[in-house]
């Protein structure tokens, strides 16, 4: 039977947090769901290599409550890899995902959830009053979130919050990697999804330490240009890499025009002219560009075809017969 929500947490060294996170959300979803139905509701905690007893903690409370679940990494990924391993072990029709450090609020869940009946796919959490330190947490995530939205185009104002509830069909097409969770709502949106933001309670940490830091800046500006790439060239590298290899051929063309007209009007040496070297040097680069464009055309065309993708996504099929509706929606899924 699938189950109403799932909510899936990431921890990593969070003992003294999960038994509390577990009785606010158990207290919450019962609320929510006060009939008490086993399949109403699943917690799906997701340890991302734990080596502070966190995992044995888990367990106990997997013991004691049958909609408590433990999906237990051998070694730390990182959250990235953790929110994909609860999206594939979540039995839910709605995602909710936060973090396991008690900043995220549960009591924010039901008004996520409610904001989802109004016609979204996906809402987003803005912690908007967040209790974090300034320099070092606060003043390069609105930096971060800045070059981001102005990158993608897309008006978001925390993408490092947790907290989210995802619908599952959107869920089930997301394919993340790298630091690519702080970019759910992107992809999301470039896969059609009707996204929203809505401001959320920030808690102060109460125990443990942040495992973030300035460090993983340089890894989210790479996996942005990869988003970037992702969602305006997938389909079609030739696009990019065919222009750059046209603009290095103009360059080309024009340099070594100039250094023809030199040696006519000026009687310059070509030889040791550096107009000729940049000829060169351009045409060499446009062939490597269209020889990576016309690869990377060929790669495409070998994903989609091997795993039988299509490079657009389908809301509802009317007029078809069930069995052809399922064959449609198999076959509409990319990455």
């Amino acid at each position: 039977m699938i189950m109403k929500i799932s909510i899936v947490v990431p921890v990593y060294n969070e003992l003294d947090n999960v038994r509390i996170l577990h009785d606010e959300l158990s207290s919450i979803l019962a609320v929510m769901f006060p009939d008490d139905d086993a399949s109403s509701w699943e917690i799906v905690f997701v340890d991302d290599g734990s080596t502070d007893g966190t995992v044995e903690r888990l367990a106990e409370l997997c013991k004691s409550d049958e909609r408590t679940k433990l999906v237990k990494f051998r070694r730390n990924y990182g959250q990235t890899a953790a929110l994909q391993a609860g999206f594939d072990h979540a039995s839910g029709e709605i995602i909710v995902t936060l973090d396991g450090d008690l900043q995220n609020d549960p009591a924010d869940i039901p008004r996520m959830v409610a904001k989802l009946d109004e016609g979204f796919d996906l809402i987003h959490g803005w912690r908007k009053n967040r209790q974090d330190k300034w320099l070092t947490r606060r003043l390069p995530s609105k930096v971060a979130n800045w070059i981001i939205s102005s990158v993608t185009g897309v008006p978001i104002n925390d993408l490092g919050c947790t907290l989210k509830a995802i619908r599952r069909e959107i869920a089930e097409e997301l394919e993340l990697y790298g630091e690519m969770h702080r970019f759910i709502p992107i992809l999301g949106y470039e896969r059609g999804a009707r996204i929203a933001e809505l401001v959320t309670n920030h808690r102060p940490r109460r125990f443990g330490e942040s495992k973030y830091g300035l460090s993983r800046t340089v890894r989210v500006v790479l996996d942005l240009l990869t988003v970037k790439f992702m969602s305006d060239y997938l389909a079609s590298p030739m696009k990019l890499f065919g222009r750059l290899g046209l603009g290095c051929w103009a360059v080309a063309g024009l340099s070594l025009s100039a250094t023809v007209l030199m040696k006519l009007v000026s009687a310059v040496d070509m030889t040791g002219n550096p107009m000729l070297l940049l000829a060169v040097l351009s045409a060499m680069a446009g062939l490597q560009l269209v020889s990576l464009g016309i690869l990377g055309e060929l790669n495409t065309r070998i994903y989609f075809d091997r795993h039988r993708r299509r490079p657009y996504t389908t809301d509802r099929l009317v007029g078809f017969d069930q069995s052809d509706a399922g064959q449609q929606r198999t076959v509409a899924k990319v990455a």
